[in-house]
Formats: structure tokens, C-alpha cells, sequence
């Protein structure tokens, strides 16, 4: 990362084998139990989905780059307003069949813009850590209404 852009990068290790992670990072009927609300298709090299979301309104054209099977995913998405942005999510098999899960979204100016989309996708991706977690290890989903005050606004 150089000092004039800024870069988000998380990690989160999920005790369950990689095979089981990235289908449920790929399959939308897995992925709306606890990031999306609706896609339009599964995650694969060359598409274009459109993703929807609980706590906002309108869909969100998402490019998907590339696919590598239980390993690696990348896809472009206008990560803030006006601004595409990529996003890495980097699966690596680890012990005792759990899985370290490592997401890299880039790159903004590092000005006002900037700042405010790195505290707000950091977040994101920590929430999107969290539920993915809490959904494949113990069948919770974290994000039912956790968003619905945004409504209210």
C-alpha cells in the first residue's frame, strides 16, 4: 500500500474444512443467510450479479474476476460512492479442518472520501467476517434485523 491510497485488510480464522467456506462465500442461498438479502446468480469468473441487501435500497453490480476453487476470489463493486473498488477474499486451509479466511479491498485516496470509506468497509468486512462464522459453525444468523434502524433514517 502506498502512503497516498488506502487499503482494507481483515482476517478471520472459521473452524470448518475450506470446502465448506467457499460454498458458502459462492452460493447465494448460503451467502443471504448472512451477508446478502438477494443475487442474481452464483459467484463465477466473468459474471456480472447483482447483489441486494437488507439495509439499503437497490441493487449492487458486482464484476466477478476471478474464481480459483476453495482458494481465492476476487470482484469489483463501487466500494464507495463513485469509487470500484477490488475485493480479494483469500481462503487458506489450516489446521484440524479450519479455515483462515484473509479479505483485501483496495484502493482509495487517502483524503476525506477515503478515510470514510476505510472506517466503513472495515467494519463491513469485520461484520461480514463475523456472521460468516457464526452461520457456518453454529447455524446463527447474525445480521437479521441487525440493520433495520438504518431504515428508520
Amino acid at each position: 500500500m502506498k502512503p497516498e491510497t488506502l487499503e482494507i485488510k481483515t482476517a478471520l480464522q472459521i473452524l470448518k474444512p475450506v470446502s465448506e467456506v467457499f460454498e458458502a462465500i459462492v452460493e447465494p442461498e448460503k451467502m443471504s443467510r448472512y451477508f446478502i438479502s438477494k443475487s442474481t446468480g452464483k459467484i463465477e469468473a466473468g459474471k456480472t450479479l447483482h447483489w441486494e441487501f437488507p439495509e439499503f435500497e437497490g441493487s449492487f453490480p458486482v464484476k466477478i474476476d476471478q474464481v480459483e476453487k476453495d482458494k481465492y476470489i476476487s470482484y469489483n463493486w463501487e466500494g464507495y460512492e463513485g469509487f470500484e473498488t477490488l475485493v480479494e477474499i483469500e481462503l487458506e486451509a489450516r489446521e484440524k479442518d479450519s479455515t483462515l479466511v484473509t479479505i483485501t479491498e483496495k484502493s482509495l485516496p487517502n483524503n476525506e472520501a477515503g478515510i470514510t470509506w476505510l472506517s466503513r468497509n472495515t467494519g463491513g468486512w469485520a461484520n461480514f467476517l463475523a456472521c460468516l462464522k457464526a452461520y457456518i459453525e453454529y447455524d446463527v444468523e447474525l445480521r437479521k434485523g441487525a440493520f433495520d434502524f438504518m431504515k428508520e433514517c
